[in-house]
């Protein structure tokens, strides 16, 4: 039995609005055990006998028979996500700070993605914002009240790339290994 994170992409933001008592319904309709939700920002833990790969697309198929939406996750083992967090790259504890990874996950236009935010770099005003790559994440700084109107928030906010990226706080991935 394998510990996995489902982050789901887009959850109780833009419209999306689903109760995590039903998203833990849906998932324990599958094959998989000891579901548990973590806050209502689309995170779900549980145990699975089988692959990350072959558990995401039927996740993503329970997801939009249950709740009517074009549903996108990121799964990932928790050893792989505890490396992720460990090699935050940014000072985590900044005060008036948000400490960021985005997930980048799906074929080579998700690879091409990640480089380019990370290209960004010398385009990003560091007293706002600083972007580093890491192993199918983006790690992302950004002072509070500027995620949205950032550079980065900007370029991670198209369209085009909602099924390639899910970002979390770095707070948030933490718990989810506790």
């Amino acid at each position: 039995m394998n510990r996995y994170v489902a982050l789901l992409r887009g959850v109780n933001v833009g419209g999306i609005n689903l109760k995590m008592a039903d998203v833990a319904a849906a998932f324990s309709d599958l094959d998989v055990q000891n579901v548990k939700t973590v806050l209502a920002s689309g995170n779900v833990l549980f145990d699975s006998v089988d692959t990350a790969e072959k558990t995401k697309p039927r996740i993503e198929a329970a997801l939009r028979a249950a709740f009517g939406y074009e549903a996108w996750v990121h799964i990932l083992d928790l050893p792989s996500l505890g490396q992720i967090v460990a090699d935050f790259p940014f000072n985590a504890e900044r005060e008036g700070w948000h400490p960021y990874v985005i997930f980048v996950a799906g074929d080579e236009n998700a690879t091409e993605l990640a480089q380019n935010l990370v290209a960004l770099q010398p385009e990003l005003d560091p007293a706002l914002e600083s972007v580093a790559g890491g192993d199918g994440v983006v790690y992302w700084t950004v002072e509070r009240g500027h995620t949205l109107d950032s550079v980065i928030g900007k370029a991670t906010s198209r369209a085009r790339y909602k099924s390639m990226t899910t970002t979390r706080n770095l707070r948030t991935l933490q718990k989810l290994l506790r």
